[in-house]
């Protein structure tokens, strides 16, 4: 589950180099890879995540001091949903309903390009690991390329609110004035937000996470001073409700991407990587796309299945959606550890790769499966103890609670097979194999999860799981208790053959690279 929050077959064009050699019978992915990527560099690896020895302690060390900084980055950035909610829930409820709308769109959007250019985190790793310095500033300066040209297609999508709105029924006018100028505003913000995600892509695939995590804090006060300004009219400034708050995410992702090129600028940890934009490079450009494009696209499978599981639950009621709404966002609050070990593992895995060092590949992803398994039984057991404070913290309404007690028996599951697919898809991209995880989670996630949910849920076969959800739900809604089952089970599909799928490549990549 993604977003993350959370944090996404074809390769790209570049990937495992294996002496320009590939094993017989390897899958056509790690193939094109391995064909087109340089070997590394005679003077050995110097990313930080590949030298020494790779003892279990060492590399959990390791995985724990990068994926910390990403989780409370990714804590920042939640912080942002959060302030907007809050703040214009207390301007009016005109403004909250316009900023939830807006949101759901900007999201969808957001989330898909930012997957694309995630695509920098392996390939920039793989170079790092391998010493090709000189590479990393110049694919980073073509992600900025990318970024700025997927920001005019997604600024085009959301110029046009009333096709989003569409889907939504009646809408007021006011509701449909302050969407579009929330939407205005955020448009805005896209290129200084995707060009911002490049260097979070840098500095993740070079072990300096903390650089990200330290803009984004400082972001989050200066969103809440904004918001303070230009959604309640203070300082002088009017009072903009919904759209204030997008003018404040406007002007924080532009000053954050304003540090962020001071830093890359002064530095002098940067200057060894040579950093410059210069000329559109197609080659890179192309291989970017390659891997990013199913990335993107497995970003988007996992926000939507979510997306639309909560507008089909909608059609059980308040207390139903209350209680999905809950459900869910617990699974994302417990999504945030695995996505964080998940991005630091899979850095430090592509590093290794790049260094052409396949054992400690491998080593680093079952150190990090094992600590990422290990932190879900952990997250589980916290949330299974305290569910009924959780639950009460979440809404005093009794049928709410109801509802959502019974469906957060499915949390221990769901959170185990959440954080089995989304570290091993991590893992995978680290060998830049994106497509069959891509194909793999539209089926298991779309076609098992939301569709087989819905025919089970309000389709033809509504209520064949009544008697599952009342065993093992009681105070589950039909339709949210059946929704929820199938995406348990969709998810359990999804992670295991991803794990499948991992362990293939590994293999067959360990023996060709055996003497």
């Amino acid at each position: 589950m993604n977003a993350s929050t959370t944090p996404p077959a074809g390769s790209g064009a570049q990937g495992v180099s294996l002496a320009g050699k590939v094993p017989a019978g390897a899958p056509a992915e790690a193939a094109a890879a391995s064909a087109a990527t340089p070997a590394p560099t005679p003077a050995g690896p110097t990313a930080p995540g590949v030298t020494g020895p790779a003892t279990f302690r060492r590399t959990a060390r390791l995985i724990l001091q990068q994926g910390w900084p990403v989780l409370v980055g990714q804590w920042a950035g939640m912080a942002f949903g959060v302030l907007d909610t809050a703040m214009t829930g207390h301007a009016s409820p005109t403004a909250l309903a316009a900023m939830a709308l807006a949101v759901s769109i900007y999201i969808t959007v957001f989330v898909g390009l930012m997957g694309v250019l995630h695509a920098l985190i392996p390939i920039i790793a793989q170079h790092f690991g391998a010493g090709r310095l000189d590479r990393i500033g110049h694919t980073w300066g073509q992600g900025v390329w990318l970024a700025l040209g997927l920001s005019a297609l997604g600024a085009t999508a959301m110029m046009f609110p009333e096709v989003w709105l569409s889907m939504s029924g009646d809408v007021s006018p006011e509701v449909r004035e302050q969407v579009a100028g929330y939407l205005m505003m955020l448009a805005i913000a896209l290129p200084a937000g995707l060009v911002f995600r490049t260097v979070y892509a840098l500095n993740t695939a070079v072990s300096r996470p903390k650089v990200v995590m330290m803009i984004n804090l400082l972001g989050v006060g200066l969103k809440f001073v904004f918001n303070w300004i230009f959604i309640y009219g203070n300082l002088g400034a009017p009072d903009m409700g919904a759209v204030g708050a997008g003018l404040s995410t406007a002007l924080v992702y532009w000053i954050s991407l304003g540090i962020s090129a001071v830093i890359l600028l002064r530095d002098p940890f940067y200057r060894r990587f040579s950093m410059r934009i210069g000329r559109p490079d197609w080659k890179v450009l192309g291989e970017l796309l390659h891997l990013g494009v199913p990335m993107g696209a497995s970003y988007l499978i996992e926000v939507t299945s979510f997306t639309f599981m909560a507008l089909l639950v909608a059609r059980e009621g308040v207390f139903a959606t209350g209680g999905h709404q809950i459900m869910s966002n617990l699974a994302a609050v417990c999504f945030m550890m695995p996505m964080a070990l998940g991005v630091a593992t899979g850095a430090l895995t592509a590093q290794a790769i790049g260094a052409g060092d396949y054992p400690r590949a491998k080593r680093i992803g079952a150190t990090g499966l094992r600590l990422a398994m290990t932190g879900a039984v952990l997250t589980v057991l916290v949330m299974l103890v305290g569910r009924q404070w959780i639950v009460g913290a979440y809404t005093n309404d009794p049928k709410v609670a109801v509802v959502a007690l019974g469906l957060l028996n499915l949390l221990t599951l769901f959170h185990l097979a959440d954080a089995l697919q989304c570290m091993t898809a991590y893992l995978l991209r680290a060998y830049k194999v994106a497509v069959i995880p891509m194909c793999i989670q539209a089926g298991a996630l779309w076609g098992i999860g939301l569709t087989g949910g819905w025919y089970l849920a309000f389709g033809p076969g509504a209520g064949a799981l009544a008697g599952i959800v009342n065993r093992f739900m009681p105070g589950a809604t039909p339709g949210a208790g059946s929704m929820w089952l199938m995406a348990v089970f969709s998810m359990l599909i999804s992670g295991s053959l991803l794990q499948l799928w991992y362990r293939r490549i590994v293999r067959k990549l360990a023996l060709q690279a055996a003497p």
